[in-house]
């Protein structure tokens, strides 16, 4: 995402299976705390709604949004010991 031409920060998540696993959210610090990691999120997670995908959210910002934004409860699972073990092992892309 850019603002002010510069990049913002990615949300980084792998796929495993039906499922979207997001674990880290990074945001600039000039940015910071000026709303992009919100909006970067809403449209990550819009993303998966639109693709049929479901969210996991072992990223602690993504879990902290979810809580505050109910319109993605339908398409959440709760982070499981699987999805972790094998977010550990899964090769990064």
């Amino acid at each position: 995402m850019l603002i002010d031409g510069r990049t913002a920060g990615p949300t980084a998540y792998r796929d495993h299976g039906d499922q979207r696993v997001f674990h880290h959210t990074e945001i600039d610090d000039a940015i910071a705390g000026q709303g992009p990691a919100s909006f970067l999120v809403q449209q990550a997670l819009t993303d998966v709604r639109a693709s049929g995908k479901r969210i996991v959210a072992v990223c602690p910002y993504v879990a902290k949004f979810l809580k505050k934004h109910d319109e993605f409860a339908d398409t959440a699972d709760a982070v499981t010991p699987e999805a972790l073990r094998w977010l550990k092992t899964a090769p990064a892309h």
